[in-house]
């Protein structure tokens, strides 16, 4: 007889992650290519400020993430926020968190599948794409143990790549702690941004939630998991950016197309430069795994809603997956990253998770009248907003038009059930 902390939830879905599997999974989601590519546009922003920006970035993190922890607890099922939001707020702000979630990270994956093939081959990076897309599909449809233990092999590569990183650029006689200046040169606006930029790496703690009815005892491993990945992926960027820094100075750091790669070049060992290509390729698998993973359970959410349609809420008798949302989310990012390069046109994805994640303090601030008990979700809320709005004016214009929509087709399904 199957236990009950690993058999099947009522949803169908089968629990069979653990505290270690749970951190994994959101390592995989933040460890991803962010970890190569944000420190440049984040330094471009900043300045010198870009670890205050880091900090102010982790600060908002660490709001959203015990909010998150704390609504996970009492409603463990998949869909994270749009399930909070529906729950504590009303059925409309369930919805817009759900819509900005899948329709930004649709866009995100397809990047990311395109990240992949751009290091992998870049001659063939649309049809190097599609291939990731189809086997992490794959991958996910066999069972989410399976790629949770696909993950774990991800993240142990890239964090040994970026150990080697760390070490290269810290033992250089290149390294100089004077480029390490925490005064912010370009000003509130571009800490703001800096960290509005940072903070979409950090986003990845989510999956874990979104995972809620695959999780074995959600209301103990979800709120400890959570921190638990946060703060190792806060180490880890930290890290990160302090040995780049060292070696590259903020101005040459903001310049820089691929910033690690840069900065073992600028530390005389060019022979790293490979492995780092390689790291991120990976990483860039990693979250293209994860992100598939969270998009999918949040379509399966919403399908059961009646917000999509009700066929993709239903899960595999064998595998305990939701099946039918994994395969068209699937094929949705394969044709995507068939035909266009998306990458360039993703600035929204950080202003709909910011969204996302105001949704989220706002649910878990009705969850006691208390004032300490209020008082992170209301950093959380404040923080999400502010970076939101401090973003580049094109990812903010473009956000708000993917949350108009969102909402307007909202109204059209209100307006056509009432008829």
């Amino acid at each position: 007889m199957t236990p009950p902390e690993s058999g099947p939830s009522e949803s169908g879905l089968r629990r069979t992650l653990g505290v270690r599997d749970a951190v994994v999974v959101g390592l995989g989601s933040m460890i991803g290519a962010g970890v190569f590519s944000a420190l440049g546009p984040a330094a471009r922003a900043a300045g010198s400020g870009l670890l205050a920006g880091l900090a102010l970035a982790a600060l908002v993190a660490y709001c959203n993430a015990t909010s998150s922890a704390r609504l996970a607890a009492l409603y463990p099922a998949s869909g994270g926020t749009y399930v909070y939001g529906r729950e504590r707020l009303g059925d409309f702000w369930g919805y817009l968190a759900g819509w900005s979630f899948i329709v930004g990270k649709t866009a995100s994956c397809a990047a990311m599948a395109l990240t992949v093939g751009t290091y992998v081959w870049p001659e063939q990076a649309h049809a190097v794409a599609v291939a990731a897309v189809v086997a992490l599909t794959a991958v996910n449809y066999g069972g989410v143990q399976k790629s949770a233990w696909l993950t774990r092999v991800i993240v142990a590569v890239v964090l040994a790549v970026l150990a080697s990183v760390v070490v290269v650029c810290l033992g250089s006689g290149q390294s100089d702690a004077g480029r390490l200046d925490v005064g912010v040169s370009s000003g509130v606006g571009g800490l703001l941004q800096a960290a509005g930029l940072l903070f979409f790496a950090f986003a990845g703690y989510a999956r874990i939630a979104t995972l809620g009815e695959e999780v074995r005892d959600p209301a103990r491993t979800i709120p400890r998991a959570i921190p638990l990945a946060l703060g190792i992926a806060l180490a880890v960027y930290a890290c990160v950016a302090v040995a780049v820094l060292s070696v590259l100075g903020a101005e040459a750091l903001g310049h820089a197309s691929a910033p690690l790669a840069d900065a073992v070049r600028a530390a005389g060992v060019p022979g790293l430069e490979p492995v780092v290509r390689v790291g991120a390729a990976v990483a860039a698998l990693g979250s293209l795994l994860a992100l598939i993973l969270g998009v999918s359970r949040t379509t399966l959410a919403m399908a059961r809603d009646r917000h999509l349609p009700k066929a993709l809420a239903a899960v595999h008798p064998r595998f305990r997956v939701p099946h039918r949302a994994e395969l068209a989310v699937g094929t949705v990012v394969a044709v995507l990253a068939a035909t266009v390069d998306v990458r360039g046109a993703i600035g929204f994805s950080s202003f709909g998770v910011l969204a996302y994640y105001a949704v989220a303090n706002a649910s878990a601030w009705t969850l006691s009248p208390a004032p300490l008990s209020r008082a992170v979700p209301a950093m959380g809320l404040l923080g999400c907003v502010t970076l939101a709005f401090a973003l580049p004016a094109a990812a903010v214009a473009v956000g708000a038009g993917v949350l108009a929509v969102g909402a307007g087709a909202y109204g059209v399904r209100l307006w056509a059930g009432a008829r």
